[in-house]
């Protein structure tokens, strides 16, 4: 298998970076192709880092004539889920989407899109 087939492969696994409080660094992981993860104190580095191991990862798995793992998980979604919180985070974020002068489904989406 070429180099560029190797990237292609890896880059349809979702990658995650994201700061860890608790770690005090970035954190990346590839959920879907393996277990850990890498961690550095530069986002952009640790989303490199995490990409050469994904690749190094589909090269491992195609040397050992293994199955790649499936790229999404499966199921379909619906694009819907319910969230339980107290009545008073509901009543706080309620009056912060009238605030905006947006609904509070919108207010949720656009914020759950930042994490």
């Amino acid at each position: 298998m070429s180099r560029s087939e190797i990237k292609k492969l890896a880059a349809r696994y979702p990658k995650f970076v994201e700061w860890s409080e608790e770690d005090a660094c970035f954190v990346g992981r590839c959920p879907l192709l393996f277990g850990g993860g890498v961690h550095g104190r530069d986002e952009a580095t640790v989303y490199r880092a995490l990409c050469k191991v994904a690749e190094e990862w589909v090269t491992l798995l195609h040397k050992d004539d293994a199955s790649l793992p499936p790229t999404r998980l499966p199921g379909s979604y619906s694009g819907k889920f319910v969230v339980r919180v107290q009545p008073a985070l509901h009543q706080r974020l309620a009056l912060k989407a009238m605030s905006t002068g947006e609904s509070l489904n919108n207010l949720i989406a656009r914020t759950l899109a930042k994490a």
